[in-house]
């Protein structure tokens, strides 16, 4: 059984909104010296979710984990593989920059025909960054595949699939037959500790690199020039916040002055 995980390489959001830097005119987020991306949550969860798949069914399970983005996704990768993960794929390639939701699920559609023999495709529920949660479902419609979102738990049992999904209101199981795909929800629970042996052993596992040629994807139809969702603005929203003490000399003279002026300012 061969199971591919789609992770994403975003910045850090743990970082300190005090130092977040945005370039408004160019309309992308500055990096920051010092401060290394990391892999999105939701994806470090589907690594996870893969893995226990794994741990349940035993070497006869095949993982490849799939990013698109420059050489520094490639730290990614490898996170992924010293997980236990067995390979990594890289998409890069000039075309690829700039993509939306739409044009990286085709390019990651591709690889995933390219890889071929997939049973079961992971992905986090959305990226941490932008938070759209589109991608993983994109994939599914451009394979043709069935997709079940929000899992806390990912099971194979006699070639036939069961994912517990969260609810508002509580919890549905569902069984489909393979291929599909998933995404994960953070109730998945804590991702497994990597070790400095498991490290040193991801460094020996095969990392692909795939260009748009490799996946005979349109330039024209990917990255920027494929894009059908258009940035109007990317900025830091400022907050204005005025405070004005209400007096009186009695609570109920205070209270009768707050609510005139809550009516002034049309709250009430």
């Amino acid at each position: 059984m061969h199971i591919v995980v789609c992770i994403k390489q975003i910045f850090d959001p743990e970082v300190a909104t005090t130092v977040f830097r945005i370039d408004e005119e160019g309309r992308k987020i500055i990096p920051l010296s010092g401060v290394a991306p990391v892999i999105s949550p939701f994806d470090e969860q589907a690594v996870e979710a893969a893995l226990r798949i794994k741990d349940d069914l035993g070497d006869e399970i095949k993982i490849t984990v799939i990013t698109m983005g420059p050489e520094s996704a490639r730290a990614v990768l490898k996170a992924g593989l010293a997980k236990g993960a067995d390979e990594g794929v890289l998409l890069m390639d000039a075309a690829f920059e700039e993509s939306d939701a739409f044009t990286t699920a085709r390019t990651l559609a591709a690889a995933i025909q390219k890889i071929g023999d997939v049973d079961l495709i992971i992905a986090g529920r959305q990226a941490a960054d932008g938070d759209l949660g589109v991608v993983g479902l994109g994939v599914a419609e451009l394979l043709c595949l069935p997709a079940i979102t929000y899992a806390k738990d990912v099971r194979v049992a006699d070639g036939t699939l069961r994912v517990v999904r969260v609810l508002e209101d509580g919890a549905q199981t569902v069984a489909s037959a393979l291929p599909a795909l998933v995404t994960v929800s953070h109730e998945l629970g804590k991702p497994r500790y990597t070790g400095l042996r498991e490290t040193m052993r991801a460094a020996r596992k095969p990392v692909h690199v795939w260009s748009a040629g490799d996946l005979d994807l349109d330039a024209q139809e990917i990255g920027a020039a494929g894009a059908r969702r258009q940035l109007e603005r990317l900025y830091i929203p400022v907050s204005n916040i005025e405070c004005e003490f209400i007096e009186g000399g009695t609570p109920q003279e205070i209270a009768a002055n707050l609510a005139n002026r809550l009516k002034q300012a049309d709250l009430i």
